[in-house]
């Protein structure tokens, strides 16, 4: 988990670097189609079904435009605002899921840590957002992390709640990864980007690494730690990823990392860490079904 954590928190880092060279929904684009690729030869390879009819076209359909929009946004909004600013404001979603989780889903009411652990994130989200040295652009950029951490909690909602919930992880990936790669292209074009200008050996590693790395390898990789752990301690190592995304857009971006935004990501941070914190009292059937 720590070494998953650690490759989505550079994914941000990843992005930026290849800009120069590739557009950034475009670099989303590519992403999705070459990770889909990948993934519709794993199955094979593995002998997953995947065209088999089990109701859940039409889930599997929205959940990939909601999946489209949250990168569409991710990627459109790093023009604006930082790789730092970015990941903090896009991790918000694990707050989000938890509520959304206790008003639709029986016995998934929050604990009283879990409710300060939401409230001291949305207060770091609102002392971000109310820095002075941030510029229109940039609250346009962190606009856009906010509301793809909307849609990130919506697809994980959408999954929870249909029939996806009942199918391999292998198909509820594909079904976001073929719609988004379908959907960000015309994205890319109704934004004016300007298509590829160069493919330098620093854009191709990008785009290998946040294709073959992130949204196939690591992909899997938490889905098969699914099937093994319980997704509630899995999850208590998400606030690594901000974590690791503000540390690499310092170090290696030179990206700026004021008093006030440190501050602001410590709330994120420490929101995330109590709402995934272990909670007394459960008991294994609680337990099980967070798996």
């Amino acid at each position: 988990m720590v070494v998953l954590t650690l490759c989505w928190g550079f994914q941000q880092v990843a992005i930026k670097l290849a800009a120069p060279a590739i557009p950034y929904v475009l670099q989303g684009a590519l992403r999705s189609a070459a990770a889909a690729l990948l993934l519709l030869g794993w199955a094979r390879l593995r002998g997953v079904p995947l065209w088999n009819r089990d109701g859940t076209l039409a889930a599997g359909l929205l959940a990939g435009c909601a999946f489209a929009g949250e990168f569409a946004l991710i990627y459109a909004g790093l023009a604006y605002t930082s790789a730092s600013r970015m990941i903090v404001f896009l991790y918000l979603a694990p707050c989000l899921t938890a509520l959304g989780l206790s008003l639709l889903i029986p016995g998934e009411r929050l604990a009283r840590s879990q409710w300060a652990g939401i409230l001291l994130a949305f207060a770091g989200v609102a002392y971000a957002f109310f820095d002075g040295q941030a510029d229109a652009a940039t609250l346009l950029g962190d606009a856009c992390g906010v509301a793809a951490a909307l849609l990130w909690t919506a697809t994980t909602l959408l999954i929870r709640g249909t029939r996806l919930a009942g199918v391999s992880a292998t198909k509820t990936l594909l079904y976001q990864l073929a719609v988004s790669a379908a959907l960000l292209p015309l994205a890319s074009l109704a934004l004016g980007e300007r298509g590829v200008v160069a493919w330098t050996p620093v854009a191709v590693a990008s785009l290998a690494y946040q294709a073959i790395v992130v949204a196939f390898a690591s992909y899997l990789a938490w889905f098969w730690l699914l099937t093994r752990y319980l997704a509630g301690r899995l999850a208590a190592f998400s606030f690594l990823t901000p974590l690791f995304g503000v540390a690499f857009g310092t170090l290696l971006l030179d990206e700026p990392l004021t008093a006030r935004f440190a501050g602001a990501a410590a709330l994120v941070l420490g929101g995330i860490a109590l709402v995934n914190a272990p909670r007394r009292g459960t008991g294994t059937a609680a337990a099980e079904r967070q798996r």
